[in-house]
């Protein structure tokens, strides 16, 4: 006896994002056509018009959903390990969805989440004793480093200690130590650090004590 093929879910905005979500992370190249959406979703693409006007929509509800991923300062929060959370949890967010990097900023229409955490962000700031315009400096400098830095790792030609030491080792066995002796020394010992994200912690110490002792004078 004939069985009836299982039946997909019904198309709604949160299926629609989602799937487009999963399609850019796969492909790393961003937002998908409208046509490779429908057909993983299984349906005409004119259906997708029936949830959103137009592809902007789309990247809005995407970047929507990576803000939701970011870890949100509590109230009650110190700012400065706050800051630090947030700052982690951002970065691991970029690490797993590259392609939102050059879109998170760049939305006219945010939604909700978004929307929740720069408040939340402003916040903690704010109750930490920093002035409008100095929260708004400290933001945009957190942010600036936690792109810049995802963008430079996602760059890097390994992604263990081993493959650092490997990469490593070959440069400096062509490098003429005697004509660039600081970069053959720095090659040399600065690849016995265990684990690359270690960078990442100590130049966002390094921003939160500046900042720390910046906030004074933004009051």
């Amino acid at each position: 006896m004939a069985t009836d093929p299982p039946r997909r879910p019904a198309l709604s905005k949160e299926l629609v994002l989602h799937t487009a979500v999963a399609l850019a992370d796969e492909t790393g190249a961003g937002v998908p056509s409208m046509r490779k959406l429908a057909e993983r979703l299984g349906v005409e693409a004119m259906s997708l018009y029936h949830h959103f006007r137009n592809k902007d929509l789309i990247l809005d509800g995407m970047v929507d959903l990576v803000f939701a991923e970011i870890e949100l300062p509590s109230d009650d929060a110190d700012w400065r390990p706050a800051m630090r959370e947030r700052a982690a949890s951002m970065r691991d967010a970029l690490m797993r969805h590259p392609w939102a990097i050059s879109l998170m900023d760049s939305r006219t229409n945010p939604g909700h989440a978004t929307l929740r955490h720069h408040n939340a962000v402003i916040g903690s700031l704010r109750s930490g004793g920093f002035s409008i315009s100095g929260a708004a400096h400290a933001f945009s400098v957190l942010d600036s480093y936690v792109y810049g830095f995802t963008l430079q790792q996602l760059s890097l030609p390994f992604t263990s200690s081993a493959e650092l030491e490997d990469v490593a080792g070959s440069v400096l066995n062509q490098l003429p130590g005697d004509e660039f002796p600081h970069l053959a020394e720095m090659i040399a010992e600065h690849t016995r650090i265990p684990d690359y994200t270690k960078e990442f912690e100590i130049g966002l110490d390094l921003i939160l004590d500046g900042l720390g002792r910046q906030c004074e004078s933004w009051r």
